[in-house]
């Protein structure tokens, strides 16, 4: 094959005015593994533009697209009583957790204060008349043995 032929199809290849015979002989040109020198820098391009004209797919490609067709069907799980409750169940534990940790915290504070009598038989008050209890106005008067924080609590 001529040269020069050649490097006149590339003129008119390049001002776009080849045909598609034209364009086929310098692929089939360009595919050689021998071209000259100073015309292999368009090898790449004819390359290029067979691969791209050209795609082919894998071997396997029948076989994935088949297995994403035919997906197994999952079945639906069946759902027990107790395991739809489970949310409420964790919650009732949550929330018993912090009103056990809301009352230790709340006793412990209050063990500060010595104030509370819990057995009435240790209770000390400087009056012993029972009567005192059903006057009106004994409700009013503060206990002295007990500090005032103790009676705002109790009322």
């Amino acid at each position: 094959m001529d040269y020069k032929y050649i490097e006149q199809l590339l003129d008119k290849y390049w001002d776009c005015e080849t045909s598609l015979e034209e364009e086929q002989i310098l692929r089939c040109f360009f595919r050689q593994k021998e071209v000259p020198a100073h015309l292999s820098r368009f090898q790449s391009l004819f390359a290029y533009q067979d691969a791209a004209r050209m795609p082919k797919l894998g071997e396997d490609f029948d076989e994935r697209v088949l297995a994403e067709i035919e997906r197994p069907v999952v079945k639906a799980k069946r759902l027990t009583w107790r395991m739809r409750m489970m949310p409420l169940f964790k919650a009732a534990a949550v929330m018993a957790f912090l009103f056990t940790i809301g009352g230790v915290v709340k006793h412990s504070m209050n063990g500060e204060r010595g104030g509370i009598v819990y057995v009435y038989d240790q209770f000390e008050h400087e009056r012993q008349d029972p009567q005192v209890a059903y006057k009106a106005d004994s409700l009013k008067t503060p206990i002295k043995n007990v500090p005032e924080k103790d009676m705002i609590n109790k009322q």
